[in-house]
């Protein structure tokens, strides 16, 4: 069992609560055995303080009824009567061995003792004799312990009466080690007699310790007895004792004290029995807790292993088999939850797996499925020496019509040609596909080129009839790309590049088909050249800025120039416009050119100011460049560098520019024409023309195509356009701009029908920047023979 499993945390869990919990109560319980001890020691010290007492007061009472006895008898009496002294010793004696008293004495009223059965031991008790006699001639009887030679003796004095007091009887006793005994016997004491000479010592007189615990007791005591303090404890021989110190006497320059000692592992032992027993149920409990808790783990972690088991089945995308857990508790729910769950699974990764690998509008297969049957096409095809081809097909015009006609309908549209695509090549070997837009793409297994260039007539002649939506007819057409395995290719992945390069060059002649060739990548890798040489090009200042004049209609002033771009090629030489725009707006480059030409524009602007010149400088902007949010920002930056004001500059794009993406090319529009920048239609009437896009763009210009203008002096329906072109731009409070202007006779025309500005070889043809100043000189001669007439 691996610590880290939940079946052992739950084990350790368990099992630490437990034992923190016996711990807990082990330490109360020794607290409170250890609290409940020593109350119950000092309360039973405190009891049988008075159980010692009451004995000493019995043997008191014992030996005062014994000396009363001696003081009856006649015959001392009458000794006593008869001054016989002889005769009262010898009756004393007598006395004294009967009651196992040391001393007897005859005392008389004066307190001197008369006679005594021990001549020795009444001549040290004479003082404590007459101590006694003040309290026994008050109360008719008196009874002390007293010490004498360090011996304490417990001493009685009772008169003799006839029938008053004529003497009196003492009686001495040792308070001996039959006292110690009968105390230790009677209860669970250890007691001990010990006495002192005032500034000594102490002495053991009688103990019912050992030797060695008494001698460890009297070094235990002190020399001062505290006077607030009796109850002490004391540590002997390896055992605690709580002691209670009993003063028995306190005469002058003696000192008698009972001491009284209770165990205290003795009194603990009861407890330390039931707290042993409590322990040995811990241990047992604890078992039986680890017993329990393993067993309650695994009931809980064996259904989570065989759920965690089901989840690896479920993460190989192995959902079958039951899931074999029929519990009632929250197990039981997550079981459910789990044979829910996996059932979901199934069915979502049944539906992702179709949105995966099938298109969801024309049900057909995708890329991703596509190229997964043509890697097992060429994998057969291998092993059995066969060809494969694959056809590439994108249709003509789709942008035109998505963007004329709206998303949905074109949506349905390729719909349409899926329908038609499975219709033609039915459910035979050909396995049609929608690799993407309006590319589909058709898989030809074990197939000649003679079956591929059929399939593609076929399909080709199944786009002839127009495709009905609406009630409108659809005239549609493809390029199709023919390449095959292992002619063309011997991956899957160089196999669509050869068959969608063929497929573009069918697009480009306008083909029905292309067979893909090795001539047909050549022109690739130019266009890959051209794109190195384009970016050295920028490197290398080989891009000239060439300006084309823009004349006012008004008084032929030159009020403007077009900036256009001219590449001057090491090797190729003098590279046009036409030769590379194309490539630079399919391959992205173009926001690099546009930029460069920006900054040389205004470099040339700053130039033409400081000669007096102001113009404003027509630049060209691109879809891609519409589609860069950050254009304005740029723009900004160039104009700032410069310190140029935006009036000098006029943005021209095209119509097909804005539609490409509607919504982006409006909002970089209306940037441009926040920062205070004129914008203008380039081209217009040769695109889509849409007014409704017109009425919505923030545009001060429209400049006619030079396809209505070059002319339009002899073809009246061109000059009809370009009139009504004219009056719609001016209705609309926009200039008009007339390029393409090649004679005289068609700037007279414009002129007569109200256009603005134009541009054109009749003015000049496009040059180089530096040489603008030569011509505005040429042309201000030029310009003063023209008729001013006629506006």
């Amino acid at each position: 069992m691996r610590f880290h499993s939940l079946q052992a945390r739950i084990i350790a869990l368990f099992i630490s609560l437990l034992l923190l919990l016996q711990l807990v109560a082990y330490g109360f319980i020794d607290q409170a055995i250890d609290k409940n001890a020593r109350q119950t020691l000092n309360k039973e010290l405190h009891t049988n303080e008075n159980f010692f007492q009451r004995i000493i007061e019995k043997n008191a009472q014992n030996l005062v009824q014994a000396a009363t006895i001696v003081s009856k008898d006649y015959a001392l009496r009458d000794a006593i009567s008869s001054n016989d002294t002889q005769t009262i010793v010898s009756a004393l004696l007598n006395h004294g061995e009967r009651i196992n008293a040391d001393l007897t004495m005859l005392v008389g009223l004066d307190g001197k003792i008369i006679a005594a059965s021990s001549d020795t031991l009444a001549h040290g008790m004479q003082d404590r004799v007459q101590q006694l006699m003040n309290t026994a001639s008050n109360k008719g009887g008196a009874a002390n312990i007293v010490s004498l030679n360090g011996r304490p003796y417990q001493l009685v004095m009772v008169p003799i009466l006839a029938p008053v007091a004529i003497s009196w009887v003492a009686l001495a006793v040792p308070v001996d080690q039959v006292l110690v005994k009968e105390m230790h016997e009677l209860s669970p004491l250890e007691v001990s007699i010990v006495s002192a000479v005032k500034g000594g010592a102490w002495q053991m007189q009688s103990t019912s310790l050992t030797e060695t615990q008494a001698r460890q007791l009297i070094a235990a005591l002190p020399r001062e007895l505290p006077s607030n303090k009796r109850i002490t404890t004391m540590q002997i021989d390896q055992d605690e004792y709580s002691s209670q110190l009993v003063d028995m006497n306190a005469s002058e320059g003696q000192h008698t004290v009972a001491v009284l000692q209770l165990s205290f592992s003795r009194t603990v032992a009861p407890y330390k029995l039931l707290q042993r027993n409590l322990l040995i149920l811990s241990i047992v409990a604890t078992l039986l807790a680890i017993i329990i808790s393993a067993v309650t783990a695994r009931r809980i972690t064996n259904p989570l292993r065989q759920l965690s088991d089901t989840a690896k089945r479920f993460a190989t995308g192995n959902y079958q088999g039951d899931i074999a857990i029929r519990r009632s508790d929250e197990i039981g729910d997550l079981a459910k939850s789990f044979s829910h769950m996996r059932d979901a699974i199934a069915t979502r990764e049944k539906e992702i797996s179709r949105l995966a690998y099938w298109d969801t509008l024309t049900h057909l297969p995708n890329r991703a499925l596509f190229t997964s049957m043509l890697n097992d096409a060429l994998l057969a095809a291998a092993a059995r020496g066969d060809t494969v081809h694959v056809l590439m097909l994108d249709l003509d015009r789709f942008k035109y019509v998505n963007d004329l006609m709206g998303h949905d309908f074109g949506d349905r549209l390729l719909t349409e040609v899926a329908q038609r695509l499975s219709q033609q090549l039915g459910a035979g070997k050909p396995k049609p596909a929608r690799l993407g837009g309006d590319e589909f793409a058709v898989l030809l297994p074990a197939s000649t080129l003679d079956d591929a260039q059929q399939t593609a007539r076929a399909i080709a002649q199944s786009f002839e009839r127009p495709i009905a939506i609406d009630d409108q007819n659809v005239d549609i057409g493809a390029g199709i790309g023919i390449a095959a395995y292992p002619a063309h290719a011997s991956d899957a992945a160089s196999l669509m590049s050869r068959v969608e390069v063929a497929m573009y060059a069918a697009k480009r002649a306008r083909q029905g088909a292309v067979t893909y060739s090795p001539e047909i990548d050549k022109s690739s890798q130019k266009n890959l050249s051209l794109l190195s040489d384009m970016r050295a090009a920028l490197e290398r200042n080989q891009f000239q800025l060439w300006v084309q004049p823009k004349v006012s209609l008004h008084d032929y002033r030159l009020i403007g120039v077009e900036a256009l771009v001219r590449w001057v090629h090491p090797e190729r030489g003098m590279v046009f416009p036409d030769q590379f725009i194309p490539f630079a707006e399919q391959s992205g480059f173009i926001r690099s050119l546009t930029h460069w030409i920006m900054d040389q524009a205004a470099q040339t602007l700053k130039l033409w100011q400081a000669q007096d010149l102001v113009l404003k400088m027509s630049v060209n902007i691109s879809t891609m460049d519409l589609m860069d949010q950050d254009l304005p920002q740029k723009f900004a930056a160039i104009l700032d560098q410069y310190a140029l004001a935006t009036s000098q500059f006029c943005l021209e794009i095209t119509e097909s520019a804005i539609m490409d993406d509607p919504v982006r090319a409006h909002q970089t529009l209306d940037n441009l024409h926040a920062m205070g920048m004129d914008l203008s239609i380039d081209d217009f009437g040769t695109g889509y023309s849409s007014l409704a896009y017109l009425k919505q763009l923030p545009v001060n210009e429209l400049k006619i195509d030079k396809s209505f203008v070059l002319k339009m002096d002899k073809d009246n329906a061109d000059s009809r356009i370009v009139k009504s072109t004219i009056d719609l731009a001016h209705n609309m409070q926009l200039r008009v701009v007339a390029e393409g202007v090649e004679n005289q006779q068609v700037m007279q025309l414009l002129r007569e029908l109200g256009c603005d500005q134009v541009q054109g070889y009749f003015l000049s043809k496009p040059m180089p920047a530096s040489q603008l100043t030569v011509w505005k000189q040429d042309w201000e001669q030029r310009a003063a023979q023209l008729p001013t007439s006629g506006t």
